[in-house]
């Protein structure tokens, strides 16, 4: 879809309820919902994807919004500037800013690029892998005003190759399809090899998860390699390799990476191989739960464990729910940690805040009879900016412990 600016005096207008929290959206809220807003008829008529102006109740401006009236997020905060242009310059300015945050941060070109709002883009994640940039166009926004994106992306960053990736949750929420795309150039032949923290990761920018690579865990990583050298290593939910090669790369003796995925299992092979590291790995494929529960049969013994789950609670109606798997993971794992030696538990359910995450945690350690030291509480790096005043941006969670 292509979508041009409009005349801010031509867009429609949204307006709060009196008894909607005004003072919210002025302190930074960047998401306004239906229960909210006045949904009149002249309202619900709304094409989604629609640039309009958000007003207080009383008539006040507050700002320019994106607009799905077919979402629960009704409209969602573009600029604090009502009378903002939503064109080509405005996309290359709000590119810019992030663009220079991560190359001040990394040496190589590998990086998320976009964390939506926590970019001032809402609803938008880019990874860039070199010189292809992938787009996840979450929002019904993005996609209508795609191909200025996309000329606005090119002409900051440089990149030959733009890739739309359409299995982001929020576009079924979005009421949006789940069709890929090339938007320039062309699609890789082969995964790209991708180097973080001297770990060399394969990244499958066409048939992987997500977007091909989960940059967000380079700084745990990190930390988690200063533990590995000499000992042995088991990465639950690995991946391609994701802390398994991260051990290895920081002088792990053997690091087993465990998933459900072949083909991701195959690439992180494929890392391990191109790092000289082939003699130092193993993979074993299937389910998590099943294969913790077989290693406890087997007395197998690790001086460093790793989960780090798909998201157990991606919203707040599958909390309790989600805090029970975190536990349950956390009670299968800790029997395979050697005395003395380390658990690493990951969260990335933004539903499950640290608090909430760390009790589950200690509750299943505690349950499997151990007890723990906390050694490190971690975040997503800083291509992953958080807006303060959205709990979602800051998803995810990682706990180093002691046994």
């Amino acid at each position: 879809m292509t979508a041009s600016a409009s005349p801010v005096g031509a867009r429609p207008i949204l307006r709060l309820k009196p008894k909607a929290n005004a003072r919210a959206i002025r302190h930074g809220s960047p998401w306004v919902f239906d229960n909210e807003l006045v949904m009149d008829r002249r309202s619900k008529a709304i094409a989604p994807g629609t640039i309009a102006t958000l007003e207080d109740n009383d008539h006040t401006p507050l700002g320019t919004v994106a607009v799905n009236t077919a979402s629960r997020i009704v409209a969602r905060m573009l600029d604090r500037d009502p009378e903002a242009v939503i064109d080509a310059d405005w996309f290359t300015t709000r590119l810019s800013k992030a663009l220079s945050l991560r190359e001040r941060a990394y040496d190589a070109p590998f990086y998320r690029l976009v964390h939506a709002e926590g970019d001032g883009l809402p609803g938008l994640i880019i990874d860039r892998f070199g010189d292809t940039c992938v787009i996840q166009p979450n929002a019904a926004w993005v996609e209508a005003h795609l191909d200025m994106l996309t000329d606005a992306l090119v002409q900051v960053t440089g990149v030959t190759n733009v890739l739309k990736n359409s299995g982001g949750r929020g576009r079924t929420l979005e009421g949006m399809d789940d069709a890929d795309a090339v938007l320039r150039g062309s699609a890789p032949d082969a995964a790209v090899p991708v180097e973080m923290n001297g770990a060399i990761y394969m990244a499958d920018l066409t048939g992987g998860q997500k977007t091909g690579l989960f940059f967000d865990q380079r700084d745990n990583h990190a930390f988690v390699a200063k533990l590995a050298k000499d000992v042995s290593v088991l990465d639950m939910f690995s991946h391609v390799g994701g802390f398994g090669l991260a051990a290895l790369a920081g002088g792990a003796a053997k690091a087993t990476c465990v998933d459900g995925s072949a083909p991701a299992l195959a690439l992180a092979a494929e890392g391990a191989a191109r790092m000289g590291a082939t003699d130092r790995f193993e993979a074993r494929q299937g389910d998590a739960f099943a294969q913790l529960e077989a290693m406890k049969e087997e007395e197998a013994k690790f001086e460093l464990v790793i989960c780090d789950p798909p998201a157990f609670a991606p919203a707040k109606a599958a909390l309790e729910k989600g805090l029970r798997a975190y536990e349950r993971i956390a009670r299968l794992a800790a029997p395979l940690v050697a005395e003395d030696g380390y658990l690493v538990l990951c969260s990335c359910s933004h539903a499950a805040d640290m608090n909430a995450f760390t009790g589950a945690c200690l509750r299943g350690i505690g349950r499997a009879g151990r007890r723990a030291q906390l050694l490190h509480s971690g975040t997503a790096g800083l291509d992953h900016p958080l807006l303060p005043q959205l709990a979602e941006s800051g998803y995810l969670k990682a706990l180093v412990f002691r046994l």
